[in-house]
């Protein structure tokens, strides 16, 4: 059984290649710079390079020293098992015990390693198999796959569109706090009023008629899917078109808390 540290440090690898612009090479993962790793584990240098190695003989990864580290299939593994209990967790704390998003981490960081996976698939079971966790994170599947949605960040929204909040990217307390506060949760559904980019404002139209403007920043923390564009409104589809099924309504967790019972 892997430790916390390991466990930890397979997760974070995890999350720093999934958040690496490069992201794959030629169909591969990309390796994760040590430097990078040091930062996010905040730990020296020689204390990453010495775990780097004793991972690597264990199968959990693979160690090149100029390069950095590429997760193997056990450690990618394990980094997505961890993954989808940290997120579960946080879930189950937003959806039932009336947490809000901006307090799980420090909990979930906590129970991930503690968890059997007999209770994680009570959770799972009792939240009804969510995909995507309070930060509009997606929650690996009990196989290990990955959902996945188009997104795009509020700040490339155009005036006139009609978005629906996803992600809040930016995950800092401060940031997590102020979405709270504004009412930019995930599930949220919005209007671009205006998107002012010289003033570096974004003024957004909630569906009860309440306005609110954003700074180019915040507008860059938070990832939303399209409902309907401006181009959508200037050029509708012929009547004898059957509209679609919209897809991205199954991404939405937007959660009513009046109706979930804890048994």
């Amino acid at each position: 059984m892997a430790s916390a540290t390991v466990e930890n440090y397979v997760k974070q690898i995890l999350l720093l290649r999934e958040a690496s612009e490069a992201g794959t090479v030629a169909g591969k993962p990309s390796p994760v710079p040590l430097g990078k790793l040091s930062v996010r584990m905040n730990v020296s240098p020689g204390t990453v390079t010495t775990m780097a190695k004793n991972m690597a003989r264990d199968g959990l990864l693979h160690y090149r020293t100029r390069a950095g580290v590429v997760l193997t299939p056990k450690g990618e593994r394990l980094a997505l098992q961890v993954l989808r209990k940290h997120r579960l967790v946080e879930m189950f704390l937003v959806s039932t015990l009336q947490f809000d998003m901006s307090e799980v981490h420090a909990e979930a960081e906590l129970l991930e390693h503690a968890i059997s996976e007999k209770l994680l698939a009570r959770i799972d079971d009792f939240l009804g198999r969510p995909q995507f966790d309070p930060h509009g994170d997606a929650i690996p599947g009990a196989d290990g796959k990955m959902p996945h949605r188009k997104l795009c960040l509020l700040s490339e929204c155009a005036a006139g569109d009609r978005i629906r909040i996803s992600r809040i990217q930016q995950q800092d307390d401060a940031f997590l706090r102020y979405v709270l506060d504004a009412g930019l949760m995930p599930g949220v559904a919005l209007t671009i009023e205006s998107a002012d980019l010289p003033a570096d404002a974004f003024s957004v139209v909630f569906d009860d008629g309440r306005r609110l403007t954003l700074g180019g920043k915040a507008a860059s923390g938070i990832q939303t899917t399209a409902e309907v564009s401006r181009k959508n409104v200037e050029k509708p589809a012929p009547a004898s078109a059957k509209p679609s099924p919209d897809k991205n309504l199954s991404g939405s967790i937007l959660l009513n808390m009046n109706e979930i019972k804890l048994y």
